[in-house]
């Protein structure tokens, strides 16, 4: 592994033993839990550090991360190959990824730096700047909703890109940490803990975790290649036709799956 892996790695899976651990507790009181069903398999590209996902008018759009190889992609769903991208300047480490009108907005990790795409040419329209960590990224319609490794959820000024409010995750009273790539679902918020192959699904009005998905069954190879790395992060939503995505770094596929309570 080069040393930008590794740095990588020594950095965040220190604060992710935490999470993991209270999940158990949280799920074990008063949350359900849902498991899943896989509806269609598709082709993902195994050399995607995923970092943001979503789904916009047929096609995905996909973020990637480490220095020197991030990216933004335009993704054909079918066939997962890359119709479009662009590179991210060796320097930024990129995060998150959302769509705002006629344009992509993505995160990096520690420069504080986020950039505004053409949604079209993906040529950079502008930069803007934002203090602390980017995680994950998406958006409700009026905010961008910015997570930042920590229990907070931020919501942004889409015009500004400045903070209006926040809201801290817990479950069962105990704040969840680590949050990562975020979709909005409906009228909640999706998230992957990092590190875990769960996904919280969260009331954005109180940041109460109202469910948990547990994904452990989707792909076993998760957190076994890169040093662990290689692990579920990436949820995306076609709203129309109420279809969920999920896949994770390095994975060879993206799955839509179905939930289904936990009996």
């Amino acid at each position: 592994m080069d040393f930008l892996r590794t740095s990588y790695v020594t950095a965040r899976y220190s604060f992710a033993l935490l999470a993991t651990a209270l999940l158990p507790l949280a799920a074990a009181a008063t949350i359900p839990t849902y498991d899943f069903k896989v509806v269609r398999s598709y082709p993902h590209d195994p050399q995607a550090f995923t970092e943001g996902l979503l789904y916009r008018d047929g096609f995905l759009y996909e973020s990637t991360g480490l220095n020197g190889k991030s990216s933004i992609r335009k993704v054909n769903l079918e066939t997962g190959a890359v119709l479009q991208s662009k590179d991210i300047p060796p320097q930024y480490f990129g995060e998150g990824l959302t769509v705002w009108g006629n344009t992509l907005v993505g995160l990096t990790w520690q420069t504080q730096t986020g950039f505004v795409f053409d949604l079209a040419s993906f040529e950079m329209r502008s930069q803007f700047v934002y203090p602390g960590e980017g995680w994950g990224l998406t958006q409700n319609g009026k905010e961008l909703i910015m997570s930042d490794g920590t229990a907070t959820l931020r919501f942004l000024d889409p015009k500004t890109f400045l903070e209006v409010r926040r809201v801290k995750v817990t479950a069962d009273g105990i704040a969840v940490d680590q949050l990562n790539e975020l979709e909005v679902v409906g009228d909640e918020i999706f998230a992957n803990i990092w590190h875990t192959s769960t996904i919280a699904r969260i009331d954005p009005a109180t940041g109460k975790i109202i469910g948990w998905i547990d994904l452990a069954r989707l792909y076993p190879a998760a957190g076994k290649g890169l040093n662990g790395e290689n692990v579920l992060n990436g949820i995306a939503y076609d709203a129309e036709k109420k279809r969920l995505f999920v896949t994770g770094k390095l994975w060879p596929k993206l799955y839509e799956i179905k939930l289904v309570p936990r009996k």
